[in-house]
């Protein structure tokens, strides 16, 4: 990948991978310009999410960026709260953060996730207004799914090292098995659809429909 074709991905849009009734729906901050650019999220080569996502439990094997659509055969799907690709997430301003988390309450309200797992804590405070929000499972609900900060897996993150990131996934993963909640789970969650694809991050209607 050249320098030019990495800014040329500057403020594009990658689809969700996501379908009604996931386990856990994982929320980035935003697409870095290596996902712009490819299509496929968590891309950078210094990104931590899919080995931690292995490691942790979640899926049977270290998946590829390009292999995410497999995400759906295990229940699990990954969104954005901001949908356009920057270099730094610091490029964005408050106020894309909070149109981002409007937007993803709707789209986790149709799309009736278990869990909003949020990749970053940071994003999840300015995206919600959670000023002392914590990594872990938090007091509220957000479009009726139970919420989880997660530490961001970016290569910039040295607060976290893939072990003790994985540690603090699979404490997510044993929530998730043992239906365990915290908090309390909303009632009437729906039952899992079949996988709705690659769909539009910016149309929360967009996730529920056939592509």
């Amino acid at each position: 990948m050249t320098p030019e074709e990495l800014q040329a991905a500057r403020d594009r849009t990658v689809p969700d991978v996501v379908a009604g009734g996931l386990r856990v729906l994982f929320c980035g901050i935003n697409p870095s310009l290596m996902t712009g650019a490819t299509g496929h999220h968590f891309a950078h080569p210094g990104n931590r999410f899919w080995p931690v996502l292995h490691r942790s439990g979640f899926t049977p094997r270290q998946l590829k960026p390009a292999e995410q659509s497999e995400l759906l055969r295990h229940g699990l799907g990954i969104t954005n709260v901001v949908a356009r690709a920057t270099a730094r997430a610091d490029e964005l301003t408050a106020e894309e953060f909070r149109e981002g988390g409007q937007i993803l309450a709707a789209k986790v309200e149709l799309l009736r996730p278990q869990w909003l797992a949020v990749v970053g804590v940071t994003a999840y405070r300015t995206a919600f207004g959670r000023r002392s929000a914590r990594i872990g499972p938090q007091d509220h609900a957000i479009g009726g799914a139970r919420v989880w900060a997660l530490p961001n897996p970016s290569g910039l993150n040295a607060h976290w090292t893939a072990q003790t990131m994985a540690e603090e996934y699979g404490r997510l993963l044993a929530c998730v098995n043992h239906n365990a909640a915290a908090p309390a789970a909303p009632a009437g969650l729906a039952a899992p659809a079949e996988p709705a694809g690659l769909v539009d991050p910016a149309d929360p209607t967009e996730a529920v429909r056939r592509t």
